[in-house]
């Protein structure tokens, strides 16, 4: 199986319509942008994707929600995305709004291999409606099952020719849990190197988890600038 490759496109080009996706970020902070804009550009259609939130209009998943590509969302949040509020109101939009604790878990647990656990967050909400509750030590907890996906998505720091990745600060986020819940993970990267030249210590995510890796420049865009009077 081809490993490294150079063309982003080529990369997703067996992500077809229909597909479950999960991406990696957190707003606009570490989300495999490339890889995204590719699949904006091969016109795939009727996803679900699992990301903790949409990005904004016009960056990260965004563009994906407005050419229509996505069916159903499952997230933790709508975010600064205009977009995204307006699909879901209109009713354009299938979406399942999970605290992102729960989202989290869902998400460890699928790359664990455990199919579902308990957790106390959203009990009394409408989010439980439909769910096994049960109570332990007098305490109500909410059967949540894990998340698995077709693709993983996913954005790293550095990574090496095996698919090795180390993600930067607050950009891990979401990806290392990502990483590992997809049937086939495709990682893009900032920087490439070979096998044995990252330091084994800072591995984040092992080799194992990912099946693809590609290298490309991020333009790396502020969500929200804030600047001081």
């Amino acid at each position: 199986m081809k490993l490294v490759y150079t063309s982003f496109q080529e990369a997703v080009i067996d992500i077809q319509d229909g597909a479950t996706l999960m991406v990696g970020g957190f707003g606009l902070c570490g989300i495999p942008e490339n890889l995204i804009q590719a699949l904006v550009e091969k016109g795939v259609k009727d996803l679900t994707v699992i990301s903790n939130n949409c990005g904004i209009d016009d960056w990260g998943l965004g563009p994906l929600l407005q050419h229509k590509q996505i069916k159903k969302m499952i997230g933790s949040y709508v975010g600064e995305n205009k977009e995204f509020e307006r699909q879901v109101l209109a009713g354009e939009l299938e979406i399942e709004l999970t605290p992102q604790g729960t989202l989290a878990e869902k998400i460890r647990a699928g790359g664990a291999g455990i199919p579902a656990f308990y957790t106390p967050a959203g009990v009394g909400t409408s989010i439980v409606e439909g769910k096994e509750i049960r109570e332990f030590k007098g305490k109500e907890y909410v059967l949540e099952e894990a998340l698995t996906a077709d693709f993983s998505l996913v954005r790293a720091w550095r990574g090496d020719k095996m698919g090795n990745l180390i993600y930067n600060k607050t950009a891990r986020n979401f990806n290392p849990m990502i990483a590992a819940a997809g049937k086939i993970t495709i990682a893009e990267v900032e920087e490439l190197f070979e096998v044995g030249e990252l330091d084994a210590n800072f591995i984040h995510t092992p080799s194992i988890y990912v099946q693809r890796i590609i290298q490309g420049d991020q333009e790396k865009r502020i969500e929200r600038r804030t600047l001081t009077k």
